[in-house]
């Protein structure tokens, strides 16, 4: 076991690192495949670096995720604590594109260290750098490895949503289903009200917000009063 402070040290240190000539660098090396797209390796040699190797060798951010859930669907959680493995998922392309280590997160953004990012490209920069990205961009999926054990202090509590506002901006891709069941009546929160006569109090989780949009996308969810 080691602690998340621990692998978010060896991450953090390699801050700055940047590819060289034709992509060549030092995960890519250490991997085994050089001059390829390296932000898995870099997440892998992390984990090695710090004395706790993940349970499948990859390369692809998309195959390590497959393995998680087919293997240890236990890891994958919507409750990242530090050091996680966070797996992001931007808008177009595929539903793997990149992958970072985690080190914090708000209502409304995910920050993580990253290989192989940069300001111009998300996935394909050349550096290793700590970046904040919205969670409507980023879409992250979080792994925590069972040889990861968090630190003793509370590392991301939960976060409440109560109004129609604070979910749009926080979480837009779930704010049509949430109007939907407003109008429905499905949601009601505890009576309290905005200016617009909407329910000021909903008191929904990320974790909720993410359940009824599933729901919602498998047409379990109609909107109209009923």
């Amino acid at each position: 076991m080691i602690r998340s402070s621990e692998l978010l040290a060896v991450a953090a240190r390699e801050i700055g690192y940047h590819e060289g000539v034709g992509k060549t660098n030092k995960f890519g090396r250490w991997y085994g495949l050089d001059c390829e797209l390296w932000c898995m390796e870099f997440v892998q040699w992390c984990y090695a670096k710090a004395g706790a190797p993940l349970p499948y060798k990859t390369a692809s951010c998309g195959a390590l995720l497959d393995w998680y859930r087919k293997h240890q669907p236990d890891c994958i959680t919507l409750t990242p604590v530090e050091g996680c493995i966070v797996i992001f998922d931007f808008p177009g392309g595929p539903a793997t594109d990149h992958t970072g280590i985690f080190v914090s997160r708000t209502k409304a953004s995910v920050t993580t260290i990253d290989g192989n990012t940069s300001g111009t490209n998300q996935s394909d920069g050349g550096w290793v750098q700590q970046k904040t990205r919205p969670l409507s961009f980023a879409r992250p999926t979080y792994i925590i490895p069972r040889a990861l054990c968090a630190d003793e202090k509370e590392v991301d509590a939960v976060e409440r949503f109560n109004s129609l506002e604070e979910i749009s901006s926080a979480a837009p891709w779930a704010a049509p289903t949430v109007e939907r069941l407003i109008e429905a009546r499905a949601l009601t929160g505890g009576g309290k009200r905005d200016l617009q006569g909407r329910p000021a109090d909903l008191d929904l989780s990320m974790d909720m917000l993410r359940l009824l949009v599933i729901f919602d996308r498998a047409g379990a969810i109609r909107g109209g009063a009923t």
